[in-house]
C-alpha cells in the first residue's frame, strides 16, 4: 500500500501548501474530504486517494474498558473477539474467508477508549465489504457454543499478555493503582473472574448500546469517491437502527495528593521500574509539548534518558516513555528494565535527578529540533499510505472532535518552544502525582547453619 517515492512527495508538497495570507486555511488535499452524518448518526469520513486501486476502512466505536465497571471488565475487548465470530446469515470464520479469498485482509484492536476495525482491501471488494460490516453490526450471533470458546481463547490470551508476562503484570498493577475512581483502572482485557462470568444478557446489552451506529465514526481512504461511498454506507448501514446513546462517563478522577507505590516479586531476571504520572486528556492543549517532552527524554538511542541511564551510567538495559492520551486525563509513562542485580532504588534517584533537572532547566534546542523532526518524520510516513491517512483521521476525529485538525498538526508541534517543553514536564513530572512500580525476584532465603555432627557416645 506504500506509494512510490515521488507520490509521497506530491502529497507531502500539497498537504504543505498552506495558505500563508489565512494562517489556518486547510491545505489542498484537506478540500478532498468530504464528511456526512447519516440519518441514524453514523458518521462517514471518505478521503478518495486513487493513487492506487485498494481501499481503507476504518470503523471506530467510542467503546472500551472505560466504559466497561466491575462485573463485565474485558467485554469490549471480547467484542474485538465475537465480531469475527459469526452472524444469523454467516457462519463462524466466513467473515474472513470471504475477506481473504476478495484479497482483503482485516485486523482489530480495543483500548481503554475505543475498539477500532480495520479492513484493507482492493477496490473491487469495496461494495463487498459493506456488506460484510452491515451484516455483522446488524446480525452479530449470539451462540452459547461460540462465546464459550471464544471466552477461553480471551482467558488464554490474558494468561499470555499479563499473568506470565512480567511487563503486563506491572503495567496492570500500576494502572489499577494509579486510579482510585475512574474506570481508567480497568484493564483492558479484563479482570479473570469477569472474563469467567459475562452472561449472555450482559453481551447483548453492551453490544446494543456501545455499537449502534450513532457511536460509531467510518474512515475510507483510497480508490472510492465522496458520493460513492456515502451512497454505500446509505445503502448498506443507514437501515441498522440508531440506539439510545451509551452512558457517559461521568467520574472525575480526584486529585492525587501522595505519591503510590506498588511491590511485586515474581520470577524475573531483570529488574522493572515503573513510573506513572498523572497526565491531561488527549485534546489538552499542552498535548504536543509532553509528546514532544517523552520523545526527547525515551525515543531512540540519542534520547537523554537512553543515554544517561543505558549507556553512560549502565544503569537500565531499555527505557521506554509514552504519553496515553484518551478521552480523559490518563497517564504518561516512563519504563525501566535494568539489568540482573541491578539496585533498584539508586536507579530511581539518578532518574528523578534527571527528571528535576528537565522541570528547573528545560531541554536544549538541539532536542528540542530533533524531537520535531522524529514526530515530523512519522506525521508524513504515515500520510504516505491510505492505511496511516485512515488511522490518523479517526484518531483526530475521534480523540480531538474535527479530523481537520489532522492538518493543524504539524505547524501545532512546530510552534511548541523550550518553555512551553519545560512547562510540561513541570505538569507531568510531580511526585505526589506518581504511581511508581517495582518488580523484582523474591530475596533468596538465608541458608539454615548445618547441624553439627552428633557426638559419638562413649561405652
Amino acid at each position: 500500500m506504500i506509494r512510490t517515492t515521488a507520490a509521497v512527495l506530491a502529497v507531502v508538497l500539497s498537504l504543505a501548501a498552506v495558505d500563508a495570507g489565512a494562517g489556518s486555511a486547510a491545505p489542498a488535499e484537506a478540500a478532498k474530504i468530504e464528511s456526512r452524518t447519516l440519518a441514524n448518526g453514523l458518521k462517514v469520513v471518505v478521503w478518495p486517494d486513487h493513487d492506487i486501486p485498494n481501499v481503507a476502512m476504518y470503523l471506530w466505536f467510542r467503546v472500551g474498558s472505560r466504559n466497561e465497571y466491575p462485573g463485565i471488565t474485558g467485554i469490549s475487548h471480547f467484542f474485538e473477539h465475537m465480531m469475527f465470530n459469526g452472524t444469523r446469515t454467516r457462519a463462524p470464520g466466513e467473515f474472513d474467508r470471504i475477506m481473504e479469498g476478495n484479497g482483503g485482509r482485516n485486523n482489530a484492536y480495543t483500548s481503554s477508549d475505543v475498539t477500532v476495525y480495520q479492513d484493507w482491501f482492493p477496490r473491487s471488494a469495496l461494495e463487498l465489504v459493506f456488506d460484510l460490516e452491515s451484516d455483522r453490526l446488524a446480525n452479530l450471533a449470539f451462540d452459547p457454543k461460540v462465546i464459550e470458546s471464544e471466552r477461553g481463547v480471551v482467558y488464554s490470551e490474558r494468561r499470555l499478555r499479563v499473568e506470565d508476562s512480567n511487563d503486563g503484570f506491572l503495567g496492570e498493577q500500576v494502572q489499577a493503582t494509579a486510579f482510585v475512581a475512574h474506570p481508567y483502572q480497568i484493564p483492558t482485557i479484563g479482570w479473570p473472574a469477569d472474563i469467567q462470568s459475562w452472561k449472555i444478557e450482559d453481551l447483548q446489552k453492551f453490544f446494543k448500546t456501545n455499537y449502534a451506529p450513532n457511536n460509531c465514526t467510518l474512515i475510507l481512504v483510497g480508490d472510492v469517491s465522496a458520493e460513492e461511498g456515502f451512497a454505500l454506507a446509505k445503502k448498506y448501514l443507514e437501515p441498522i437502527p440508531r440506539q439510545e446513546p451509551p452512558p457517559p462517563v461521568r467520574t472525575v478522577e480526584p486529585e492525587q495528593l501522595g505519591e503510590k507505590r506498588v511491590y511485586v516479586e515474581r520470577n524475573a531476571l531483570t529488574p522493572l521500574l515503573y513510573l506513572a504520572y498523572k497526565s491531561p486528556a488527549a485534546n489538552d492543549p499542552q498535548g504536543p509539548a509532553i509528546n514532544l517532552l517523552v520523545s526527547i527524554l525515551t525515543e531512540g538511542d540519542s534520547s537523554r534518558l537512553h543515554r544517561l541511564l543505558v549507556e553512560e551510567k549502565k544503569l537500565a538495559i531499555e527505557v521506554g516513555g509514552s504519553f496515553q492520551e484518551g478521552f480523559d486525563p490518563g497517564l504518561t509513562w516512563l519504563t525501566l528494565t535494568l539489568p540482573e542485580g541491578a539496585d533498584v532504588a539508586a536507579v530511581e534517584k539518578v532518574l528523578d535527578g534527571a527528571l528535576s533537572q528537565v522541570v528547573s532547566q528545560g531541554v536544549t534546542e538541539a532536542e528540542l529540533t530533533r524531537a520535531k523532526n522524529l514526530y515530523a518524520s512519522s506525521f508524513w510516513k504515515q500520510l504516505a499510505t491510505i492505511n496511516g491517512k485512515a488511522s490518523l483521521l479517526g484518531s483526530f476525529d475521534v480523540f480531538e472532535g474535527d479530523y481537520k485538525k489532522m492538518f493543524d498538526s504539524p505547524a501545532t508541534y512546530e510552534k511548541v518552544t523550550r518553555e512551553d517543553v519545560q512547562k510540561a514536564a513541570a505538569l507531568v513530572f510531580q511526585k505526589n502525582h506518581r504511581t511508581v512500580g517495582v518488580l523484582t525476584a523474591p530475596a533468596e532465603e538465608p541458608a539454615a547453619p548445618a547441624a553439627a555432627p552428633a557426638k559419638e557416645a562413649k561405652p
